[in-house]
């Protein structure tokens, strides 16, 4: 190996040094995003589970009976993300994108006659 292959192989291992640096920042970059995004998130869903047992408690001392085991049990599998009415012969199926149902809301929660 003569002096010129020899400077050219240095040169060409310090340029992919180099783009391996940036490429390291960059990831650096991206993943305290990601850390900062999911503190985030963690808090939100802290104040969130506080504010729904703030809620559940409000109901409950609101003189609502509680639910009876088979209402809970609907109410279990409503919060799995499966219908639990009978509209439209939905009942077991699931909810898209877990999205609300009044009907099996009604179902569940609704004044018991």
């Amino acid at each position: 190996m003569n002096k010129r292959e020899l400077y050219d192989g240095f040169a060409q291992m310090g340029a992919e040094a180099q783009k391996m640096l940036e490429r390291i920042e960059a990831i650096k970059v991206e993943m305290t995003r990601v850390i900062e995004r999911n503190a985030e998130l963690e808090t939100e869903n802290q104040h969130l589970r506080a504010h729904l047992q703030e809620l559940e408690q409000q109901k409950q001392s609101n003189g609502q009976a509680e639910l009876s085991k088979s209402k809970k049990n609907l109410e279990m599998l409503y919060e799995e993300g499966f219908h639990v009415c009978n509209v439209d012969n939905m009942y077991g199926t699931r909810r898209i994108n877990d999205e609300p149902c009044v009907f099996c809301q009604d179902v569940i929660y609704g004044e018991r006659r």
